[in-house]
């Protein structure tokens, strides 16, 4: 049997992060995993920005609730779901993913979640585990499933480099450089076909 994992952020959706840079003028929130490899110093980066301007999560999810997927996306995940199982693997949180899911037709995700306190700010993000990109798809591979895989960023090279096929999906010059073996995809009909022939492959 064969699974599809898919990055979700700069995949299928917008980033959520970006859009909140540009919605609140504080363009160092704009900094995603395509600039720092690592997600942990990111994400404290982030929720400090947060305090030092008091935006709450209810500042981010309205920004979110505006949002929708990436033009063509629905149809491309329509289009695999009717002939794979599969999965999204993202760093994002589950705080943030419901509106975008709904809109998704509610794919299977797996993400992180987040600490608020009292008030509304959120004072810590909690990974469900570290690297759970890898780690879920050599769990997948554990279970006898062939994985194919896509994402964008560094924190997906983790997931590619398990899977048994990993591809891009328009992904930042650097990181093509950085990660060369692994071919790239610049638009849904592409990654389509490429999954398409390493599922052929695969079966083989």
């Amino acid at each position: 049997m064969q699974m599809i994992c898919l990055d979700l952020e700069g995949v299928l959706v917008p980033e959520i992060w970006i859009e909140f840079a540009r919605r609140t003028g504080i363009a160092e929130l704009a900094r995603t995993t395509r600039d720092e490899p690592d997600y942990d110093k990111l994400m404290n980066f982030r929720i400090g920005l947060l305090a030092q301007h008091q935006l709450k999560l209810a500042d981010i999810q309205n920004v979110i609730a505006g949002m929708g997927p990436m033009d063509g996306a629905r149809a491309f995940l329509d289009d695999l779901r009717s002939r794979y199982q599969v999965l999204i693997l993202s760093d994002t949180f589950y705080e943030f993913a419901q509106p975008l899911m709904r809109q998704l037709a509610w794919p299977t995700l797996l993400c992180h979640k987040l600490e608020v306190d009292a008030a509304g700010f959120v004072r810590r993000h909690v990974l469900r585990m570290p690297d759970q990109k890898r780690h879920a798809v050599n769990a997948l591979r554990g279970l006898n499933f062939q994985v194919i895989a896509a994402g964008d960023s560094y924190n997906d090279t983790g997931m590619l480099g398990a899977a048994h096929a990993g591809f891009f999906i328009h992904p930042p010059a650097a990181i093509v450089e950085q990660f060369p073996q692994f071919p790239v995809t610049n638009s849904y009909a592409e990654l389509k076909a490429a999954i398409d022939d390493a599922a052929l492959r695969l079966r083989a």
